[in-house]
């Protein structure tokens, strides 16, 4: 039987052969990597997938597709909202956090997801950074532009910051609307994650809470934002406020970060 996409899923379908033999292409799977799918859908990128790796774990919230899905031999189907799966408790995972187990053995994660709520899932991934070898998701366009922003650029903001600090990413693959069925109404991309192997140990609740106010004028200069908040936590360092929160590159945000965390 036909499944019918469905909205309040965001379900968008890719039907293009030729954008998935890219897409397995860039995510280049090796037999034996521990690949966990996002969003498998009708298994158009799962199938090929799993014919390089042998077996794969997907993660569908859609009762009837997961149901499809459990007739594959070599699937391991977990049903449940993505943003509900803790990465850090698959089996690989959790060898992952092994130092005597190699980069190999953490999680390829890769997924088509759905555009209502792919920013969330970016930041829920951040907790389960530790275990992650790479990471591959079809998101739009737009989300991807933001993700990869240079400071000074219209598109630089909180989503820039909160990932770069982490990750080494790239736009790799452009995925017009006429791939999917149905079409979104947005250009689609493909972006490469990689967590950088030795980041800055800042605390995360509060790099969120300094980019946040930082961007929350980001039209006016920060004086009025960040700077009031420096003040209120009785910041004794340097940091010039004078500037607008898209001129400030990461490196400076995580460094004010840790300044702020030392302090109190």
């Amino acid at each position: 039987m036909k499944h019918i996409p469905r909205k309040r899923f965001g379900q968008h379908f890719l039907a293009d052969r030729g954008i998935i033999d890219s897409i397995v292409d860039a995510v280049n799977p090796q037999p034996g990597d521990h690949m966990v799918e996002i969003g498998p859908g009708l298994a158009a990128l799962t199938q090929p997938l799993v014919e390089r790796l042998g077996h794969l774990t997907v993660v569908e919230l859609d009762r009837d597709l997961a149901v499809r899905l459990r007739q594959h031999p070599q699937l391991t189907v977990v049903e449940s909202d993505v943003l509900k799966v803790d990465f850090t408790q698959f089996p690989s995972a959790q060898a992952a956090t092994d130092l005597e187990v190699t980069a190999l053995k953490k999680l390829r994660v890769v997924g088509n997801l759905p555009y209502n709520i792919s920013t969330p899932i970016l930041f829920h991934l951040l907790d389960a950074v530790a275990v992650v070898q790479d990471q591959h998701f079809m998101l739009q366009k737009e989300v991807i532009d933001r993700m990869v922003a240079r400071p000074s650029t219209a598109a630089y903001g909180r989503l820039s910051v909160m990932l770069q600090w982490r990750y080494a990413m790239e736009n790799v693959l452009f995925v017009p609307p006429e791939s999917f069925d149905p079409p979104p109404r947005v250009d689609s991309a493909v972006v490469r994650m990689v967590p950088h192997a030795d980041p800055a140990a800042v605390p995360v609740q509060l790099l969120s809470e300094i980019v946040q106010v930082a961007f929350s004028q980001r039209r006016k200069i920060m004086r009025h934002t960040l700077g009031k908040w420096l003040t209120e936590k009785a910041y004794a360092g340097v940091f010039d406020t004078q500037r607008r929160a898209e001129e400030v590159p990461v490196a400076e945000y995580v460094a004010l970060a840790l300044a702020v965390a030392a302090q109190t």
